[in-house]
């Protein structure tokens, strides 16, 4: 019975990390092209970008990862034997990568609230893929187990990896396109006003 609480609570835990983590490093992107914005709209935008990110990490995101991570435990503890197991091993490195994916964010966020992040919404972008790559790995072990089929999860991971990162680069030069088309609209208002 212990078994099917730890179960079900680190499935809950997942869910709310998961979710935490994709919007996080959404909120990034919108800060850092906040930067774009005339003032008083930057300053703004920045100051509610900060706020969200905060809570959302500290009420949301970490809390997640805290119940993922202790109701695993708490699966270890009914189970042990399984801690013998290849694919635990390599789940359990995912979710270490995980992790430091996590206390990361946590760090692109005091840097963004000192105006000292680097990172472009391109560069946000392809880190916001991360997790799902993460999340696709670590749930294929957990039902296949040693079951996995290496080779085709692998070339089915790169495909992921390489359909995400045309998908960003298709989706900057739409956003490029489309600020240059809205700067000639407004170019041509004033010309059609006179």
């Amino acid at each position: 019975m212990a078994y099917s609480w730890f179960k079900a609570f680190h499935i809950i835990g997942i869910v709310v990390w998961f979710a935490g983590l994709f919007y996080l490093v959404r909120l990034f992107i919108y800060h850092v092209e906040a930067e774009q914005e005339p003032e008083p709209a930057r300053t703004i935008l920045k100051n509610q970008y900060q706020i969200m990110e905060l809570r959302l990490y500290r009420i949301i995101t970490t809390p997640g990862m805290i119940v993922t991570v202790a109701m695993a435990i708490g699966l270890l503890s009914t189970e042990p034997e399984v801690l013998k197991q290849g694919w635990l091993h390599f789940k359990l490195l995912f979710v270490a990568i995980l992790l430091a994916y996590h206390h990361y964010c946590g760090r692109l966020m005091k840097k963004l609230a000192k105006d000292e992040c680097r990172w472009t919404g391109q560069q946000l972008r392809a880190l916001n893929e991360a997790p799902t790559v993460m999340l696709v790995v670590i749930v294929l072990l957990a039902v296949f187990k040693n079951n996995l089929p290496t080779d085709i999860t692998a070339w089915g991971i790169f495909g992921l990896i390489i359909f995400m990162a045309v998908t960003i680069q298709l989706y900057a030069k739409k956003r490029k396109r489309d600020k240059e088309q809205l700067m000639a609209q407004i170019s041509q208002v004033p010309q059609e006003q006179s």
